[in-house]
C-alpha cells in the first residue's frame, strides 16, 4: 500500500494531460480524414487553338514570296509553306494548332497519335512526336571589349488608355529616356501577365506540328466532335469530346475610319463565342514611340494579346481592362498617332478555355484521387489592322482607283531599300528603336 501511495501521486500527475493528448489526437485524425489524396495526373495534354487575321492578307499564302513569306517567318512558318510548333504565336494569318502531351510513364515522350473528328478535314489522325532535347553548351561566349560606355536612350514613349474621341486628363503617361532613372523604365511598362500554361515544346513533351508532320489547317477545319490519344504511356481513356465552344473561333475582322488629326473609330463583328476584347496600338519615329490600350485603366497589355484563363478573363473584365461581349466598336482618341507614319493595331478575342480531368475527383474525401488524365483547350481570335498616316484603314493600295487614274503620271520609282516587303502601316519599330537609342 505504501508503495502504491507513494507511486500514486506519480501516475496521477500525467492523466489531465494525457486526456488532452487523446483528444488532440482525435481532432488530428479527423482534420486528416478530412483532407482528400490528390496526385497528379499519369498524362497531361494540351490543344492551343488560335485564328489569325489582318486586313486584306487573311488568304496570302505563306510559301508566297514578298510579304507572305516574311509573314510566314515571322509565324514559325517554313519557307516551303509548312507550319512549324509555335504559329499559334504567331502572326501568319490562317487557323493553327499547338499539341503536346506528356506521361509519367515515359518522361522522355512517347510517339502519340490523336483521333480526330472527319470535320478537321485532316485525316483520320495526327502524329505527336517527342521533342528532342538539345545539347547543352559549355562555357560563356566571348565579350566584346570595348572602351566606349552605353549609349544613353534619347526620345520619349507616350502611353494612352481608353476608348475615347479625346486624350482623357492625366494622359498621357510619358518617359523621357534622357532623364528617367533605369530603375523607372520597368515600372512604367509594368502591366498584367500570367504564366503560361499552354501547350509548349520542351523535353518529355510529345508535339505537333513537327519536324515530320507540318499539315496545314484547312479554312474549313472544325474541331468538333471526338478526340483521342493513344501511344506507350498514354492512359487508354484518353478520350474527350470538343464542342461549339472550343471551335476555331470566327476572324475579328478589324475596320477603321477616321484618323490623323481626328479620332479613329475601331469596329469588329461580335464573335458568338468570345467572352471578352481586348485592343492595343503602336507607333514609331525617330523621337517617340506610342503605346495605346483600349483598356478603362492603366494596363499598356502586352501580357494581354495571348491566351487567359477563364478566371483571368473574368478578374479583368471586373477591373475594366477588358471589353465586354456586348461592346464592338471602339475608339482611339485624336491625333495620338499623327507624328508617326502609321500605326499598327491588334485586337483579340478571348475564348472559352476547357480544363477537363478523369476520372472526376471523388465526392467522399476518404477516396484518394489518381487521375489518370487532365486536358487544357485554349482558344483565341487575334487580328491585326495596320492604320496609315491618316489613321485610317492601312490599306489604300487596294482599294479600286479612282476614274482616269490609270493615265496621271505615277510616282518615281523608290530606292531599293525602300522596296523591301514591309507591313503597310506598320510603323518602322527598328528605325524607331534605332533613333531612340541613337544606334
Amino acid at each position: 500500500m505504501k508503495t502504491s501511495d507513494s507511486l500514486a501521486p506519480e501516475y496521477a500527475a500525467p492523466i489531465l494531460p494525457l486526456s488532452l493528448a487523446c483528444a488532440t489526437l482525435m481532432l488530428c485524425t479527423n482534420a486528416l480524414a478530412q483532407t482528400q489524396v490528390v496526385k497528379p495526373p499519369v498524362a497531361q495534354y494540351w490543344m492551343d487553338v488560335a485564328t489569325l487575321s489582318m486586313a486584306g492578307m487573311d488568304d496570302m499564302p505563306a510559301a508566297a514570296g514578298g510579304l507572305g513569306g516574311m509573314l510566314g517567318g515571322m509565324a514559325g512558318a517554313s519557307g516551303m509553306g509548312g507550319v512549324r510548333f509555335g504559329a499559334t504565336r504567331g502572326m501568319m494569318p490562317g487557323r493553327w494548332l499547338d499539341l503536346a502531351v506528356a506521361t509519367q510513364r515515359k518522361p522522355t515522350g512517347t510517339d502519340a497519335t490523336q483521333a480526330i473528328p472527319p470535320g478537321q478535314n485532316m485525316g483520320p489522325s495526327l502524329n505527336l512526336l517527342p521533342v528532342k532535347a538539345e545539347p547543352r553548351t559549355s562555357g560563356e561566349r566571348p565579350r566584346e571589349s570595348t572602351d566606349e560606355m552605353p549609349q544613353r536612350p534619347k526620345g520619349r514613349l507616350l502611353f494612352y488608355w481608353g476608348c475615347s474621341e479625346t486624350v482623357r486628363p492625366g494622359q498621357p503617361r510619358v518617359l523621357d529616356f534622357a532623364t528617367t532613372a533605369m530603375e523607372d523604365y520597368g515600372k512604367f511598362m509594368m502591366g498584367r501577365a500570367v504564366r503560361d500554361t499552354g501547350a509548349k515544346a520542351e523535353p518529355g513533351h510529345s508535339i505537333w506540328p513537327n519536324e515530320k508532320n507540318r499539315q496545314s489547317v484547312p479554312t474549313d477545319a472544325s474541331l468538333m466532335g471526338q478526340h483521342s490519344l493513344s501511344g506507350e504511356g498514354l492512359p487508354a481513356s484518353l478520350k474527350f469530346a470538343i464542342g461549339e465552344q472550343q471551335d476555331f473561333m470566327p476572324r475579328m475582322s478589324l475596320s477603321g475610319t477616321g484618323g490623323g488629326a481626328s479620332a479613329s473609330l475601331i469596329n469588329w463583328p461580335g464573335l458568338p463565342t468570345a467572352r471578352a476584347y481586348f485592343l492595343t496600338a503602336m507607333s514609331g519615329s525617330e523621337e517617340e514611340m506610342v503605346i495605346w490600350s483600349s483598356s478603362d485603366v492603366p494596363e499598356p497589355g502586352w501580357g494581354l494579346m495571348d491566351y487567359a484563363s477563364n478566371a483571368n478573363v473574368d478578374k479583368w473584365l471586373k477591373e475594366k481592362v477588358l471589353l465586354p461581349t456586348t461592346q464592338t466598336q471602339c475608339t482611339i482618341p485624336a491625333g495620338i498617332f499623327a507624328k508617326a507614319q502609321g500605326a499598327m493595331l491588334r485586337g483579340i478575342a478571348y475564348g472559352q478555355e476547357l480544363n477537363l480531368v478523369y476520372p472526376p475527383r471523388p465526392a467522399d474525401k476518404h477516396i484518394a484521387w489518381e487521375p489518370e488524365w487532365a486536358a487544357r483547350v485554349r482558344v483565341k481570335s487575334v487580328a491585326m489592322l495596320p492604320l496609315d498616316e491618316d489613321g485610317g484603314q492601312g490599306n489604300r493600295h487596294r482599294r479600286p482607283p479612282k476614274p482616269g487614274a490609270e493615265n496621271q503620271t505615277q510616282d518615281p520609282p523608290k530606292k531599293a531599300e525602300e522596296d523591301k516587303p514591309k507591313l503597310p502601316g506598320l510603323p518602322d519599330v527598328g528605325k524607331a528603336l534605332k533613333g531612340l537609342f541613337g544606334r
